[in-house]
């Protein structure tokens, strides 16, 4: 089992949202749903992790954040795009300054649904990411792209 597969480090980034989805992200970290169990780590530095987790829709605001911390990280890379806002702006998609979901700014690898994102389905969406990793990480050392 490589690495990545073992100790994906989580980066954490709230789009213009209600927060439900963010209050669903903490509740996985709680002993409870207890995500770390799959050796998932909460970084605090976009430098230290290999996943990306979005929640909530793109703005013009915040467009170039969420780019900023996407270059940041190593690769290889996964992005999961957490609850309908940032899969498709969702309820804000209408909004002036709304652009959309999360891959109005980085290509998206997992989708979780949801309005607010059930924890369950976060873990599942984090466990998929992984395992997207692994393959990229296995590409890599084969340099593929």
């Amino acid at each position: 089992m490589s690495f990545a597969a073992r100790s994906p480090w989580i980066v954490h980034y709230d789009g213009s949202s209600c927060n439900g989805c963010d209050i669903e992200v903490a509740a996985c970290l709680t002993p409870r749903y207890d995500l770390e169990r799959f050796g998932a780590i909460n970084a605090g530095n976009p430098k230290h992790a290999d996943l990306l987790l979005i929640t909530g829709a793109v703005n013009r605001q915040n467009r170039e954040a969420i780019r900023a911390i996407y270059a940041q990280m190593g690769d290889p890379k996964v992005v999961v795009a957490v609850g309908v806002c940032a899969a498709n702006g969702n309820i804000f998609r209408d909004c002036y300054n709304t652009l959309g979901g999360a891959s109005a700014a980085v290509p998206v690898d997992v989708y979780v649904p949801g309005c607010a994102a059930r924890p369950e389905a976060i873990i599942e969406g984090v466990i998929r990411a992984t395992e997207i990793l692994t393959e990229k990480a296995r590409r890599k050392v084969r340099g593929q792209t």
